[in-house]
């Protein structure tokens, strides 16, 4: 990959995390304890239709998706490059990790679009 997208991709990275690691967890807490645990109640189906036609939810739910798999994309990269040393694969194991992240994103974006 070329040197010129390194910072970008390092900034990506670190948005990438900063909402995995303070967005994902209000989800789980809400999806996983509070709602099925009766603590708070759990929107009905109509309601979340609704909520999610609004065209700032959808940008949400893009960002919370396709970010955190740049961040994973990054991170896997890295990984490979520093833990299994596999710096000979510089170029594919880049195209793979943020060609998944790109399709992650695409079928997302996709998605989201069509929503009825």
């Amino acid at each position: 990959m070329s040197e010129r997208f390194t910072p970008f991709m390092w900034l990506v990275f670190s948005v990438g995390g900063t909402i995995a690691a303070f967005l994902f967890p209000v989800h789980l807490f809400l999806n996983g304890l509070a709602f099925p645990l009766g603590w708070l109640d759990a929107p009905s189906y109509e309601a979340l239709r609704v909520f999610v036609q609004h065209p700032v939810t959808r940008l949400y739910l893009f960002v919370v998706i396709s970010l955190p798999l740049f961040h994973w994309a990054h991170r896997f990269r890295y990984t490979l490059y520093d833990v299994l040393q596999l710096y000979h694969l510089t170029v594919p194991i880049a195209v793979l990790c943020y060609g998944a992240a790109l399709g992650g994103s695409a079928v997302a974006a996709y998605t989201l679009w069509n929503l009825g």
